[in-house]
């Protein structure tokens, strides 16, 4: 008896305790149905079958241990034994690995939302920066307007030039007229 009542009595157990959720006992779980799904499986236990029935069909009467007048009993009993382990771990197989598919489309979920907010974000940043530059001269509108200018100038340039000419062109006349 516990020397205190609010402390539980401890019992000592025969069988260590076997924690049936673990990952190992999961793991070998896949491993048995994925191998009881192979073609190397099939082999084996059509191998173990042909022999079973080959032994107890034509081994001497003393030696055989399943008898075919009684519809090779022992041999159905264990591939039913065999079979009602094979539905579960199957069973089970497919549970983790629909925990598995679980988890990554969860994951795949979480990281397409992620990837809708980056390029939500990037997208009102780049909608920022094009209303920012609406304000900005760029270096090709520069461009266009020293050209324009300079076209200006040059026309200006002619234009003085010409009148210059004019002007000359006058006074020689009025030189001339004089003389």
């Amino acid at each position: 008896m516990a020397e205190r009542l609010d402390t539980p009595l401890t019992r000592r157990r025969w069988l260590p305790r076997i924690n049936l959720e673990s990952e190992g006992v999961g793991r070998v779980a896949e491993a048995i149905a994925r191998f009881s799904g192979t073609p190397q499986f099939l082999i084996y236990l059509t191998i173990f079958v042909f022999a079973w029935l080959g032994w107890n069909t034509f081994a001497p009467a003393h030696l055989q241990f399943d008898k075919a007048e009684l519809g090779f009993t022992a041999l159905t009993l264990m591939l039913s034994l065999q079979a009602s382990y094979a539905a579960p771990l199957i069973l089970l197989a497919q549970n983790r690995q629909d925990d598995r598919d679980r988890v990554t489309a969860e994951q795949d979920r979480h990281r397409a939302e992620r990837n809708l907010a980056d390029t939500e974000y990037l997208t009102r940043e780049i909608a920022g920066l094009r209303q920012a530059l609406g304000d900005v001269a760029t270096r090709d509108f520069v461009r266009s307007e020293i050209r324009d200018l300079l076209e200006e100038i040059f026309e200006h340039d002619l234009a003085r030039d010409k009148l210059r000419e004019t002007q000359e062109s006058d006074e020689v006349k009025e030189a001339d007229a004089d003389q």
